[in-house]
């Protein structure tokens, strides 16, 4: 690998400590890098250069910033094959699905170079007193942005792109598992024409203690976070004591409904989608299944077709559907929801069994009448196992699929506009895909309600993420 250093002020370091990790490939189990390991004494470095830089990046006009985050979507989207191929070695997922995230994380440059120009202020009169209302929105400043392993291109772009256009600097904290994408985005980035500090990379074995040192250190204005709701909660609670914009997509437990009207072929292929891409390693992936007992056979025996069609190998083989999950202890945290929910009562429709040999395989499995208590109901899955249940009245599957703490995506399938509009409304999730299993889209504001997170991002509302409102009370 070419870039396993830290980046920091525009060149590649060794940490100071000299401490380096490795990452795994999960599919073959083997050694493909050895990254440096970042602590508080880089981080220190990091937040000198993005202080340094991020005052050059404010004065530019909104159009120079814009032409250079456009810049970047068209660099990018010349190198997909480059950047898919390192997704899969470092992730696991199948090539196909690596390609689609590239594709979707360079979308991010194109869309926040548009936004860019399109921080539009306000000017009114105050109807009382007759002043001047004016309203401007200014970068909110040095931002720490930490992503997880399961999108590695994408949840850095999805954070980058905005806050570059909102005019603030940012040091990026990838996940252990996957930091090779993000540090193969900085030579690109510098092509672009981002200049020098504007953009960081500390890779590192020591998460918690670096972003806790940053998140401490007054400079530091925003903290973006894609993960955990455990770990979204202890990053608040460090925001607090310098009171650090936060924003947090965390974790999800989505319901998918299919109405007894639904067409049902659409609805498997929007469960397909909703569940396996990424391999359910999303917090966006189907997690409960509710089927209406009219419709319950068909839908089974379709989607279970549909899911014994995929082919589990390698994800850079030609032909394979489903790679490897990305690491040993998801593929057994996976295996023992499936062993639980066996255990109480459901039944397997489909896989269901550890294959042996390297890599931390699981196969497609489809659970039916998976009872209520199994624990695959209550936590996300995180994996290729679709957990089916039944209902057969529309009060009580919105009852369950809003008994949870989670509030992130929810999908319904039904053909009555009128009740699947009613539907969408009265359910507690952020977003909601109908007769669709996709939401994700840049020029979409993504997130959840409840314990899946604050703020959006995508659409407008991800630039105003990092940006503050000031509002001057005037008379002339």
């Amino acid at each position: 690998m070419d870039h396993t250093n830290l980046y920091i002020d525009g060149n590649w370091r060794e940490a100071a400590s000299g401490e380096r990790f490795d990452v795994v490939n999960p599919a073959t189990e083997e050694v493909i890098a050895s990254v440096a390991s970042a602590d508080i004494a880089d981080a220190d470095l990091a937040l000198d250069a993005a202080e340094r830089a991020m005052a050059e990046w404010q004065a530019k006009k909104p159009r120079e910033r814009s032409e250079i985050l456009r810049r970047a979507w068209e660099l990018m989207t010349a190198r997909l094959d480059d950047f898919a191929r390192l997704i899969t070695l470092e992730n696991g997922k199948a090539r196909a699905d690596a390609m689609g995230e590239a594709t979707y994380a360079a979308e991010f440059f194109r869309w926040f170079a548009e936004e860019a120009v399109r921080a539009d202020g306000l000017i009114t009169h105050a109807p009382a007193s007759g002043a001047r209302i004016v309203v401007q929105h200014k970068p909110a400043g040095i931002s720490v942005l930490v992503t997880p392993w399961n999108y590695p291109a994408a949840m850095g772009t999805r954070k980058i792109a905005p806050a570059l256009a909102a005019g603030c600097a940012v040091i990026i904290k990838p996940a252990t598992e996957t930091p090779l994408t993000m540090l193969a985005l900085m030579p690109l980035l510098e092509e672009a024409g981002v200049p020098k500090g504007l953009v960081n990379v500390l890779p590192s074995r020591h998460s918690g203690r670096i972003v806790d040192h940053m998140l401490h250190d007054p400079r530091v204005r925003v903290v973006s976070f894609t993960g955990s709701t455990g770990v979204g909660r202890t990053l608040l609670k460090s925001a607090a004591d310098q009171v650090v914009k936060p924003a947090m997509e965390l974790g999800g437990n989505a319901p998918l409904l299919v109405f007894e009207d639904a067409d049902i072929d659409k609805a498997v292929a929007g469960a397909m989608l909703a569940k396996m891409r990424n391999l359910g390693e999303a917090c966006t992936a189907a997690n409960r299944f509710y089927i209406h007992e009219k419709v319950s056979a068909e839908f089974t025996e379709k989607f279970t077709a549909a899911m014994a069609a995929l082919k589990l190998g390698n994800g850079l083989e030609d032909g394979i559907d489903v790679g490897p999950l990305v690491n040993a202890s998801t593929r057994d945290k996976v295996a023992g929801f499936v062993e639980d929910a066996v255990a109480k009562g459901a039944k397997i429709e489909l896989g269901g069994t550890r294959p042996n040999g390297k890599g931390f395989f699981y196969p497609p499995t489809v659970l039916s009448n998976v009872p209520e208590t199994a624990d695959c109901v209550h936590h996300e899955i995180f994996g290729p196992v679709a957990a089916l249940q039944t209902f057969s009245d529309e009060e009580d599957v919105i009852r369950r699929a809003n008994d949870t703490e989670y509030g992130l995506v929810a999908y319904v399938f039904s053909e009555d506009m009128k009740r699947a509009m009613g539907v969408c409304e009265r359910l507690e999730y952020g977003m909601v895909g109908l007769n669709r299993g996709l939401v994700s889209d840049p020029a979409a504001p993504f997130g959840g309600v409840k314990q899946s997170g604050l703020g959006r991002e995508g659409g407008h509302e991800g630039m105003l993420e990092f940006m503050e409102t000031q509002y001057i009370s005037a008379e002339w």
